[in-house]
């Protein structure tokens, strides 16, 4: 069987920034087993597997290790390769997953992911996740990820994670935020998940639902520029109304190709 597959740069202008997805259309479902495999061999953070239905399209996440409940980049580049890639009509793209309906509108070449909204709430830090960090943040909190607000931007280019202790905790589908006040923009953030293929993930869409209202409060804003600060960065432009939350970025085309599955 002969397939396709996009490798997009997601939340960047430029190819070789932000975080690169890979996007394989479907016609029907392939067993779970062999989307891991194919997900293993892209050996990027995440692929999207999609299937057009009409006005709707089902969308689903894997990483190289399993499969996600939500993913931002990937929703965004699966968005973009059906607009640039594949002519699709309307501007704003139905997707339903597994975390329900998710709606992505396409306005020239920003793309706006409407996701729903993951409010943190405070609590203690495993062990495992403290004896790992070089740097302890001042407060934590958690939603589908522990949230470790720092105070300044230095602490968050500066964090290093002891891999062999982090590796100790299975947070599931959840990971690690590290976040601070941005200097150059509003609020900056990194990305961990302990016992992954890929430990630091460059762009984290799905853990802005929790970042913006978090910073909505702290900034007293509804509207902010967020940069994740990984090596390849990314940015990404924020809004919280009401219950959802709206993160709008860019992507770019790395390479478009084929390949075979038995």
């Amino acid at each position: 069987m002969k397939l396709s597959v996009y490798q997009i740069d997601a939340f960047t202008d430029k190819v070789f920034g932000g975080n690169p997805a890979c996007v394989v259309p479907l016609e029907d479902w392939l067993p779970d087993e062999i989307l891991l495999k194919i997900a293993r061999e892209n050996a990027v953070a995440e692929t999207a597997f999609f299937i057009k239905n009409k006005d709707r399209v089902q969308l689903r996440w894997f990483t190289p290790d399993l499969e996600m409940d939500l993913c931002g980049h990937a929703t965004l580049a699966a968005a973009y390769v059906l607009k640039v890639h594949l002519d699709y009509d309307a501007d704003i793209i139905i997707f339903d997953t597994a975390s329900g309906e998710l709606r992505v509108e396409c306005q020239a070449d920003i793309l706006t992911l409407d996701f729903p909204i993951r409010e943190a709430v405070t609590t203690k830090l495993p062990k495992e996740i403290k004896d790992a960090l070089n740097i302890q943040p001042e407060t934590v909190m958690m939603a589908r990820d522990y949230l470790l607000v720092y105070p300044s931007q230095s602490m968050i280019e500066d964090l290093d994670i002891n891999r062999e202790v982090f590796d100790k905790i299975n947070l599931g589908t959840g990971g690690v935020i590290a976040t601070a006040k941005g200097d150059g923009c509003d609020f900056v953030s990194r990305f961990f998940t302990p016992q992954a293929t890929i430990l630091e993930d460059p762009v984290t869409g799905s853990a802005h639902c929790t970042l913006i209202p978090y910073w909505s409060q702290q900034l007293e804003k509804k509207n902010m520029v967020a940069m994740q600060l990984s090596e390849r960065k990314g940015m990404l432009f924020c809004q919280q109304v009401e219950n959802r939350v709206l993160i709008s970025g860019k992507a770019r085309t790395y390479m478009v190709g084929h390949f075979w599955v038995d």
